[in-house]
């Protein structure tokens, strides 16, 4: 088979996940960036609320773009899933690409029918609400973590 027909995240989608990770943040009194990318770890929407430090930008990036790449939540794994010390998560960070794997949580993926469609990632709070809003966003499309 020369071709295989795939689903996509669509802009709409990324923006109904926007809102509902705005909201969240908003509900933790924080202010977030969000990332969300595509399957090929491109940018769909990134925002960065009033107030929000401009360090996040790159950081949820990375994470969306880990999350899509892994196709799993980022955490201190590696991309087999194995636990990592602080000396492999930062070597497997340099041997990836600084923009391309990072061990700090709040980045998932978006996976449809077993397909990843692209990944989130967001930055502002501490790891669990940053977690906790990414995940928000994720079901908001009606995916299931």
């Amino acid at each position: 088979m020369s071709f295989a027909t795939t689903q996509r995240l669509t802009t709409a989608g990324a923006k109904t996940m926007l809102a509902a990770a705005i909201a969240k943040s908003e509900e933790f009194g924080i202010a977030a960036t969000i990332a969300i990318v595509d399957a090929g770890g491109h940018m769909v929407v990134l925002e960065r609320m009033d107030g929000g430090r401009f360090h996040t930008v790159h950081s949820s990036t990375t994470k969306a773009v880990t999350a899509a790449s892994n196709k799993r939540p980022t955490t201190t794994r590696g991309a087999q899933g194995q636990d990592l010390d602080t000396l492999h998560a930062i070597g497997l960070s340099l041997a990836a690409g600084a923009n391309r794997w990072t061990a700090m949580e709040g980045g998932f993926p978006i996976i449809v029918d077993g397909e990843c469609l692209g990944g989130i990632g967001v930055s502002g709070g501490d790891w669990q609400q940053d977690e906790d809003i990414a995940k928000a966003a994720v079901e908001a499309v009606g995916v299931e973590l």
